[in-house]
């Protein structure tokens, strides 16, 4: 217990006015985990007699900004006092009441769903599932990387292809990815790509902005006529179209084949139930969502996208992809595989700047496709399809002209000069329909639709009534013969076994089981922030009038969420210190992007086209590397110097030799090397001279909220993680939101996006993401957090934080030393521990550190980055100095193991180190010849309770990489293999 807590003294019963009780405990007593007394005794550890000491001697002067300017915000944008709990709820159940949610069938990717009772509970809302981090360390993450595996084996039987990832950011981003993947596949050397233009207009709007940057030229193209003669890398062809149209593409494809062009097909996941999915046609890449799989529209996001690829494309898919391979004892253990692929790794050389994903809407994805099984999702592919052919059968009855005869959901019809007064109609029956043009009205029909809905439409359209058995029993498909799947999916026994609620509440159990998450344990991964998800944050991301929202629904419908989204911006600029806000990204890599094509924009703006070098430090996160390239930015790296900081010297050479061609800087602040670097107001202006635009990565600003302000000590632009700093949970690899903020002269370039005027000005870069506002549905999070925690509770946070990273850096101090450290010795709110002396005395890795602590039931830190062969270590404000106390005591155990190694008490080649992580099944059973004891192995703490039990023994990656195995084949295959 900790000794900070215990019982109540009489002294505690003074009496005391209402007003200081009615609030009961502040929410940020309950957020950050030390209390007084144990802050006291991290401060007393630290040698500092204060937070406010602290902040002094960690954190240079020069871009700190007095306390007094937080308050006092003449714009208003400043968050209001901190309210409780709930009060929170109760205001956003208000302002979720202000929203109109009519029944959506709009389309345009974005359908009705139902959510099954059982994996909302049990994956959506419960921290074992969105509290995980990325799978990193796959022997404590098994249940997630199952959960993968299955949305893998899916979204390949469903397209027909051989690999799919692990998850994209949306359909439109997965477009634009594909793209860059055929490009990189090329053998044609074109720079030109053909768009269907039947596509979404939401993708075709994404393609042209990252086109732009790289050189591209989109040309969208009426694909029912010949293809252009000129040359192409490839074709994307939509499959059904946005209009609805069912077309045979199969000539198509062949045409751009023999061309030497390569084929891309976004396709509706749920129609590929029912019609000839794109392998079969002879596509090479597949994008999609799997938004309809029972994941909610929350006004557009988050919902797992999909890009599925066919053999020999692998190795250029972008973003994580999970393999099975086998662990220390031969038995079959999942990964994610290929990550040479990946930016945390190849950096400028990556195949996308891609990091976080949709893990925990893609769980719920694989899990809609566990519930329901082949025959579920043919069913409920069939009633969509047996409603949109029963209603247009009915229109055609009551005289209204349908413009396409095959379709799978979409009916598309022709109004003339009558759409806005039909869009009217509809709306008056509840119904919210897409006015296409004038002419023309779309109408989509999904899991939801009813008879009444059905009904409802002939009314408004003025059909009339109708008989529904006699138009059902009249109509026949509207699927065409040659377009019809014949082929069989989901025949996994995974999709098979867990049809009742209680079988798959069981696997789902069995899964979470098998993870380290938050709600066992710290994680403290560095660059992570793995701090607190608060329930009353979490609870409103559920509420229908968030939930149910259609993300082209008109604003009008959107009061509440809109009111979420422009407090938040207010916010957001309040504490950054920047002119503007956007909010669409839906993911760090995106607001790096956004960033940058802002910064690029700005360039051109002033007619300095040849402004291309992005300068970022050795040091830097892979994605920042890779977001350059990806802004069509050439990247030269400067150095740092042995205490983390930019090399000034060498930064000056690479600005002359960049010249008139600098573009812009990108630093992480504080660096992550872990410090607060004193002279980053000299780097800013040392850009600035040179004509350049300062990046800030918002990746450390758990170390900066309520201390300083980036847009106030010099930064230009930078993007910032809710899901780090502002309390959205990670997911297992995402959802994520990562906002840009921008300076005054930069705001006209912000995102912006073609369905909704408002998200973004006129003179934008074009939208990054396929919704107007992003993963939408995930904002009230934050926003709860920031009304929650107000900006004294947030600025407190931070410096809670700083306390703890100082805290560990000092405790560990004679055992691993700490690799940077500021003037005064201090670190921000992470720190480097160096285990690269123990390796060269001893043989053990940092790996090998890593895999032990699982042992000791942690997740481990960061591996190896920014430098090899250390650990960096962020514990956050939110963990409590119990929890802290324990990870220090088990790497303090871990070192006096490795002690026993170099004295030769442990062979270097058989001691609890190298073999870890440790499974029940192999200290338990069988004869035991190791130097080392069972219980040395397996209580390496003692017989602490919550003992956890990694599933599987440490994982062969090598062999993973070399036998590729990306979907779920049978158990008896493995086992061979």
């Amino acid at each position: 217990m900790n000794a900070s807590h215990g019982p109540a003294s009489s002294s505690s019963w003074e009496s005391a006015p209402l007003a200081a009780l009615e609030h009961g405990v502040p929410f940020a007593d309950r957020h950050i985990g030390p209390d007084a007394r144990g802050l006291a005794r991290m401060l007393e550890t630290v040698g500092v007699g204060s937070l406010e000491e602290l902040a002094d001697r960690a954190m240079p002067t020069s871009i700190r900004t007095d306390p007094a300017d937080w308050s006092d915000d003449p714009t208003g944008a400043a968050p209001p006092p901190p309210a409780t709990e709930a009060q929170v709820l109760e205001e956003l159940r208000g302002l979720a009441a202000r929203n109109t949610v009519l029944e959506p069938m709009l389309g345009l990717g974005y359908h009705g769903t139902i959510t099954p009772p059982v994996i909302r509970r049990n994956v959506l809302e419960d921290p074992a599932w969105y509290t995980a981090y990325t799978p990193y360390q796959p022997e404590i993450s098994q249940g997630r990387l199952e959960a993968l595996l299955n949305f893998q084996t899916m979204v390949c039987d469903l397209t027909g292809l051989d690999v799919a990832g692990a998850s994209m950011l949306d359909e439109s981003t997965a477009a634009a990815e594909a793209m860059l993947l055929l490009r990189r596949a090329d053998k044609t050397k074109s720079s030109r790509f053909l768009v269907d233009a039947d596509t979404l207009p939401q993708t075709i709007a994404v393609l042209h902005t990252r086109a732009e940057a790289l050189g591209i030229e989109i040309r969208v193209v009426d694909v029912t006529t010949d293809l252009p003669h000129d040359d192409f890398f490839g074709l994307l062809l939509a499959a059904p179209g946005a209009s609805g149209a069912l077309r045979d593409h199969r000539a198509v494809v062949e045409a751009a084949h023999e061309r030497g062009a390569a084929v891309v097909v976004a396709c509706d996941l749920l129609a590929a139930a029912m019609v000839t999915p794109p392998g079969e046609i002879g596509a090479d890449v597949a994008v999609g969502s799997t938004q309809r799989f029972g994941v909610p529209l929350g006004f557009g996001g988050p919902h797992a996208g999909f890009l599925a690829v066919r053999q020999g494309l692998a190795r250029q898919l972008p973003g994580r992809l999970v393999g099975t391979s086998v662990d220390a004892d031969g038995d079959p253990a999942h990964r994610l595989a290929l990550q040479t692929r990946e930016q945390h790794i190849r950096r400028d050389k990556a195949t996308s700047n891609i990091c976080t994903a949709q893990v925990l809407l893609a769980v719920i994805a694989s899990m809609y496709g566990v519930h329901h099984g082949a025959s579920g999702l043919r069913t409920i592919a069939r009633r969509t399809h047996r409603m949109a052919a029963v209603l247009t059968a009915g229109m055609v009855k009551g005289g209204v002209e349908v413009v396409h005869r095959e379709f799978f959901d979409t009916v598309l019809l022709r109004v003339p000069g009558g759409a806005a007064g039909a869009v009217a109609a509809c709306r008056g029956e509840g119904i919210l329909v897409r006015e296409v043009d004038a002419d023309h009205v779309g109408v989509s029909c999904s899991e939801q639709t009813t008879r009444e809905h059905l009904r409802a439409l002939w009314r408004a359209l003025g059909a009339g009534e109708m008989d529904i058995e006699d138009l059902d029993a009249a109509t026949d498909d509207a699927l065409p013969a040659a377009l019809t799947r014949t082929s069989s999916y989901l025949t996994h026994p995974v999709f098979h076994r867990h049809r009742s609620e209680t079988a798959l509440l069981r696997y789902l159990r069995e899964l979470s089981d098998k993870d380290v998450a938050l709600d066992r344990s710290m994680i403290p991964l560095g660059s992570c922030t793995m701090k607190l998800n608060a329930t009353a944050e979490m609870e409103p991301i559920t509420y229908p009038g968030f939930a149910g929202l259609h993300p082209f629904a008109p604003e009008s419908d959107a009061p509440g969420m809109l009111t979420v989204i422009h407090d938040l911006e207010d916010w957001l600029v309040h504490l950054t210190g920047y002119h503007a806000v956007s909010l669409q990204p839906n993911a760090g890599s995106q607001g790096e992007l956004a960033g940058l094509l802002a910064i690029r924009a700005y360039h051109r703006s002033r007619g300095d086209l040849q402004r291309d070098v992005c300068v970022i430090p050795s040091s830097a996160h892979g994605t920042n590397a890779a977001s350059a390239i990806s802004a069509g930015m050439r990247v030269k790296v400067v150095r740092t110097t042995d205490r983390g900081d930019v090399d000034r010297e060498h930064l000056d050479e690479v600005i002359a030799e960049a010249g008139d061609a600098l573009a812009a800087i990108m630093i992480t602040y504080p660096s992550t090397h872990g410090v607060y670097e004193p002279h980053v107001r000299k780097v800013c202006a040392a850009v600035h001279d040179a004509g350049g635009q300062v990046y800030v990565d918002g990746a450390n600003l758990n170390a900066l909220v309520g201390l300083a302000r980036p847009g106030r000590f010099g930064a230009d632009v930078s993007h910032l993680n809710l899901h780090k700093t502002f309390c959205i949970p990670h997911g297992g690899g995402g959802p994520g939101v990562g906002p840009v903020g921008v300076a005054e002269h930069l705001a006209p370039f912000l995102p912006n996006h073609p369905a909704q005027p408002s998200a973004g000005p006129d003179t934008g870069v074009g939208p990054v993401a396929g919704a107007p506002w992003g993963s939408a549905s995930i904002l009230p999070i934050s926003w709860a957090y920031v009304r929650l925690m107000g900006v004294d509770g947030l600025r407190r946070a931070t410096l809670t934080a700083v306390a703890a990273a100082n805290y560990v850096a000092t405790r560990l101090a004679d055992h691993f030393p700490t690799l940077y450290t500021g003037p005064d010795d201090f670190v921000a709110h992470e720190c480097i521990l160096d285990l690269r002396p123990l390796t060269k005395s001893s043989g053990i890795t940092v790996d090998d550190v890593a895999k032990r602590l699982a042992d000791y039931g942690f997740h481990a830190p960061t591996m190896s980055f920014p430098v090899a062969g250390t650990l960096m270590v962020e514990p956050t404000e939110s963990e409590d100095l119990d929890e802290i106390d324990r990870f220090c005591d088990a790497m303090i155990a871990i070192h006096g193991e490795v002690a026993r190694v170099e004295s030769g008490e442990w062979p270097a080649d058989d001691n609890p180190l190298v073999h870890a992580p440790f499974t029940a099944r192999s200290v338990l059973g069988g004869s035991w010849d190791h130097a080392y004891s069972r219980e040395e192995a397996a209580f390496p703490a003692g017989g602490r309770p919550t003992k956890i039990w990694p599933p599987v023994r440490r994982i062969d990656a090598a062999h993973g990489d070399r036998h590729l195995v990306c979907s779920c084949p049978p158990l008896e295959e493995l086992a061979e293999s």
